[in-house]
């Protein structure tokens, strides 16, 4: 009986060409996030993506060049300035457990005694910002989330969605705020709750495109070249954490379809880490009922399924 031969992946262009002409015949359905204004304008049938692999090559497809707001994705960077500030002993004030709830829910934050369940979370994103008003101006480490992006991409400056500003002092901003005051109530937001909220408000405000939001995702990628480097430690924890609780209450599914560490955005973003292999990310502005872009998921799923990457084989 003449061995099995193994199937080679599909070259990675060719792969994300496939993609793109499958997606162009999927029916357009979901929702924008309308709750945030400017967001729920835009064409539901728009997408682009970026894949960076770990020697450097680019492949982009569609509007891989159209900037959109990060919103919950600049959790991800967040997160690691206050881990390389910090430490895990921010993991004393914000956990590292899946909620099960929705992204902006303030059930489980009353339930834990003001500690988020995680730093994805509304609750857990705002704390992460109370933390990293506590950097003392000396570290050499970028100081914001902006500063962060243009010192990993190598750009010099990104746009600013400036309804997600005025939106601030609407109901998203109420709500946010609710977070805020009762992680004070139980001592664990030590700043003002505006100086925590225009922190939060920014780093989500910051517009990037895949090209650039792959760029920035390259340090998660490259973790597993050093395995006992201060920076693989860092990534492996970014990567964990996006794998469990990234997706929203939508991470288990991801998880199971996809297998890889990724973090969405109501924008329609999402970053998503092959690790040691690529930063990959996805655009599309029509969201599921978790908030997490439609045509994006099913990107990513075909990637994995097409080049094999899923982290669970």
């Amino acid at each position: 009986m003449a061995k099995a031969r193994t199937q080679r992946p599909p070259q990675l262009q060719s792969a994300v060409d496939e993609i793109v002409g499958e997606l162009s015949a999927v029916e357009r359905f979901g929702k924008l996030a309308n709750h945030v204004e400017g967001l729920g304008d835009i064409e539901t049938g728009r997408f682009g993506i970026a894949v960076i692999t770990a020697n450097g090559k680019l492949v982009q497809a569609g509007e891989a060049d159209h900037a959109f707001p990060l919103q919950s994705i600049s959790k991800v960077f967040a997160l690691t300035l206050a881990l390389k500030a910090f430490g895990d002993d921010i993991f004393k004030r914000v956990g590292r457990e899946p909620s099960g709830d929705p992204f902006n829910s303030i059930v489980d934050l009353e339930r834990q005694k003001g500690i988020p369940r995680n730093p994805f979370i509304n609750s857990g994103a705002l704390v992460v910002c109370d933390i990293l008003l506590d950097r003392t101006k000396e570290k050499r480490d970028p100081d914001t989330v902006r500063d962060f992006l243009i010192a990993e991409t190598g750009e010099k400056a990104f746009g600013t969605e400036t309804g997600i500003i005025r939106d601030d002092g609407k109901s998203s901003g109420f709500g946010n705020r609710a977070h805020a005051n009762l992680a004070k109530f139980f001592d664990n937001l030590h700043h003002d709750v505006e100086a925590v909220m225009k922190r939060y408000v920014e780093q989500c405000a910051i517009c990037l495109s895949c090209r650039q939001l792959a760029l920035a995702g390259r340090y998660l990628m490259r973790g597993g070249r050093e395995p006992d480097s201060d920076d693989a430690r860092l990534a492996r924890r970014v990567n964990a954490l996006m794998m469990t609780c990234g997706m929203y209450d939508g991470a288990g599914d991801f998880a199971s379809r996809i297998g890889l560490p990724a973090k969405s955005g109501v924008g329609g973003g999402i970053l998503a880490i092959a690790p040691g292999i690529a930063s990959i990310a996805v655009w599309s502005p029509s969201l599921d009922d978790k908030g997490n872009s439609i045509l994006g998921s099913m990107a990513l799923e075909r990637l994995s399924e097409k080049m094999g990457w899923s982290v669970f084989g």
